[in-house]
């Protein structure tokens, strides 16, 4: 249902551009753009492109009315005066569009302040790639007072002592990168500790 509701958020401006416009060129070019944008933001809604997915939507529903008011105003200098019921579907696109937008900040908003509670661990993604000969035991999630963690336990196939684990993944200091754009201002950070029997890797949030 979710995924239904993403291609439709999507696909949506594209449906409304082709609602208004009244040039052919213009308007392939103008829907062309629009569509490739929402194919864009359906492989970040399906994890084909690794990008920040409040971001994604909020950049996106910011662009896409931005792009079909330069692409009236292009078809406004090349044609002649719109029809009547020209001006109706025109209002029903602005009506539209501005509800898309309002929609899509107050989700934003929410977010911003649902992350800000650190109740939430980073995604399964955000845990490294483990190269051949390691092999993942288990994976969670641990919080405690600074906030919720992905933890994840390897151990080696090949009989490599935990140091060795450890420099084989990379991690023999913890790395952190930028979690977001706009609405997500944390640092994911990853490391790796013994763990004991295993080694344990980790992926938190950093402020």
């Amino acid at each position: 249902m979710l995924t239904i509701l993403g291609i439709l958020f999507a696909v949506a401006p594209a449906v409304v551009w082709l609602t208004i416009t009244r040039t052919r060129f213009i308007g392939f070019a103008v829907g062309g753009a629009l569509l490739t944008g929402g194919g864009l933001l359906v492989s970040v809604q399906q994890s084909w492109i690794g990008a920040p997915r409040p971001d994604a939507h909020l950049v996106f529903t910011v662009l896409a009315p931005v792009l079909i008011a330069c692409g009236a105003g292009l078809e406004g200098r090349h044609e002649d005066s719109p029809p009547p019921e020209w001006i109706p579907r025109r209002n029903g696109a602005i009506g539209f569009l501005g509800t898309q937008f309002a929609l899509t900040l107050v989700v934003g908003l929410l977010y911003a302040l649902m992350i800000s509670e650190g109740s939430d661990a980073p995604s399964s993604k955000a845990l490294p790639a483990l190269p051949p000969g390691i092999t993942l035991v288990d994976e969670g999630t641990s919080c405690g007072s600074g906030g919720c963690s992905r933890v994840a336990t390897v151990t080696s196939e090949d009989g490599l002592s935990h140091p060795e684990i450890i420099r084989e993944l990379g991690l023999q200091q913890e790395t952190c990168r930028s979690s977001g754009w706009l609405l997500d201002w944390r640092d994911v950070c990853v490391g790796a500790r013994d763990g004991g029997r295993n080694v344990t890797v980790y992926a938190s949030w950093g402020y």
